[in-house]
């Protein structure tokens, strides 16, 4: 095969497709290239509100009305019930101290519940790979892509005006040439490779493991987990959310897709991944739930359904991420840990900057320009996720450090949602408002590593509530709920100045949202 493109994708799951099937609504003649076949297993299975918003956008700026569908569980279900996903109503967390059960008690103090949704018809959802990019690959080749799958890439090159990519395919020789070539094979993948481009260290972030695979008869919390003292409804069932288990040195996945299926995992630092001895797999997971006691009940019953994967090096940041015809998409130019689920939001924010480069600064002497401007994005992006990440995993056995530092995420993921369904993307035009002159979460992620004593957690508690405070359109923090956050209507009303807002406009979005006027009293 030899065949010249405007732009070559390398790589096919759910990003690489989605960009692919961008650039030929846009009127470039598209190739994509896959080294395996779908379908086939993958993790990165977790949406956010801002992930599911930028699909949306996407799926409606560039005509792919199939695609509409999947930004929210409701629609999902009625529209592609035979794409298996999960229902995702928000974040779950629960602290566990080795060797003893996790513990309820009236304050909370070793859990955190965060709504993203008020019911399930808006909610987010998990997506089970295999098949989620297998239907994705479908719907760009529908577009009038070139799709070819089991290709073996051996080298890339820059040559006058575009990048030549060669292979073999069953064997046969394969050679094409595109003007343009966006890498969406993860970590450490094809470009990288090929351009033998540095790896880089994340800084504030300890070197991990992880240790995964997917189960059937896991048991859900509510089978088993003590209720709530004071008798308080949940603001959703903890187990249709991410759960996270967390100890100190880690943290355990599990989240569950509606075909029986749950996706759970380990990461873990390198001290804590030797003391468990991660790379041996399923005897590695076994001596980890005997430790966890909570957790070994609820795994009492499951049966692996693949041979456990071992990643020895989890975190990984790309020294250069553009070129002069080619560009990493933000899975391609590093990944931190999927801790708060940061993956998805990153890589779509990268293809829509990369899709409006596309679009408007294809023949333009700004290309270049536009270029650089999403490498510096995207390096940004990733370093600042890091540098909450790493606080975050530097406080793992100090759970309300941990919950404080956490609530940073939740308070810029909410503001940024909010701005963006109000038409005010210029609001929060960063991902974890970074680069806000208002938002200064650097001093506070480089306090986080260094705090000692209670004292010192307490001040920084303090510090954080007051940097959330003019972000704070979702009530965090506020005492009286106990680590428990739903999604409340009235909490948006009495935000809206904090987004040039009235009440009124509030009204009309949660209106437009489908959101439920549920209230604290109700």
């Amino acid at each position: 095969m030899s065949a010249d493109y405007d732009i070559a994708v390398v790589g096919s799951g759910f990003a690489g497709s989605l960009l692919a099937m961008i650039a030929r609504r846009i009127g470039r003649s598209v190739l994509l290239l896959e080294r395996g076949k779908h379908p086939r297993f993958a993790i990165g299975e977790s949406s956010t509100p801002l992930s599911n918003l930028l699909l949306e956008d996407l799926s409606i700026r560039y005509n792919l009305a199939n695609l509409t569908p999947l930004s929210k569980w409701g629609t999902w279900q009625k529209a592609r019930p035979e794409v298996g996903c999960g229902l995702k109503r928000g974040f779950t967390f629960y602290h566990h101290k080795f060797g003893r059960r996790a513990t309820v008690d009236p304050g909370r103090q070793n859990q955190l519940l965060v709504a993203s949704s008020p019911d399930d018809a808006v909610g987010d959802t998990q997506w089970y790979r295999a098949e989620v990019d297998a239907f994705f690959v479908r719907e760009a080749q529908k577009t009038g892509i070139d799709y070819v799958d089991e290709v073996q890439l051996q080298d890339a090159s820059e040559q006058d005006e575009k990048v030549r990519l060669e292979g073999t395919r069953h064997g046969a020789r394969l050679a094409v040439s595109a003007r343009f070539v966006v890498d969406a094979t993860g970590p450490r993948g094809f470009l990288h490779r090929a351009f033998a481009i540095p790896e880089d260290p994340l800084p504030d972030l300890p070197q991990t493991e992880s240790l995964y695979t997917h189960f059937t008869n896991v048991r859900r919390l509510d089978e088993f987990f003590p209720a709530d003292p004071t008798g308080e409804i949940p603001p959703f069932p903890p187990d249709d959310a991410t759960v996270h288990h967390v100890f100190e040195g880690g943290w355990v996945w599990v989240l569950r897709f509606g075909n029986g299926i749950t996706s759970a995992g380990v990461a873990a630092t390198n001290r804590t991944a030797e003391r468990f001895g991660l790379s041996e797999g399923t005897p590695a997971w076994q001596r980890l739930l005997q430790c966890l006691p909570t957790v070994h009940e609820q795994f009492a019953t499951a049966i692996a359904k693949r041979p456990f994967v071992h990643t020895p090096r989890l975190s990984f940041r790309s020294r250069t991420i553009v070129g002069k015809r080619w560009a990493l998409l933000p899975s391609a130019a590093g990944f931190v840990d999927p801790l708060l689920s940061t993956g998805f939001p990153l890589v779509l924010l990268g293809i829509a900057r990369l899709a409006e480069i596309i679009e408007g600064d294809w023949n333009s002497p700004r290309f270049d320009q536009s270029l650089a401007t999403y490498g510096r994005q995207t390096e940004d992006e990733l370093l600042i996720t890091a540098r909450l990440i790493g606080s975050l995993y530097a406080n793992m056995a100090n759970f309300p450090l941990f919950v404080s530092l956490s609530l940073l995420y939740f308070a810029a993921a909410s503001f940024s949602e909010t701005a963006r369904r109000l038409g005010k993307p210029h609001l929060s035009s960063s991902f974890l408002l970074h680069d806000h002159p208002a938002f200064q979460t650097h001093p506070l992620f480089k306090r986080a590593r260094l705090v000692r004593s209670q004292q010192e957690s307490q001040l920084l508690t303090s510090n954080i509530l007051r940097v959330i405070e003019p972000f704070n359109v979702a009530g965090l923090g506020e005492p009286r709920r106990r680590n428990w956050y739903p999604a409340y209507a009235e909490d948006l009303l009495r935000a809206a100045p904090k987004l040039n807002a009235d009440r009124d406009e509030i009204a009309r979005l949660l209106a437009r949202c489908g959101f439920q006027p549920r209230t604290e009293r109700s």
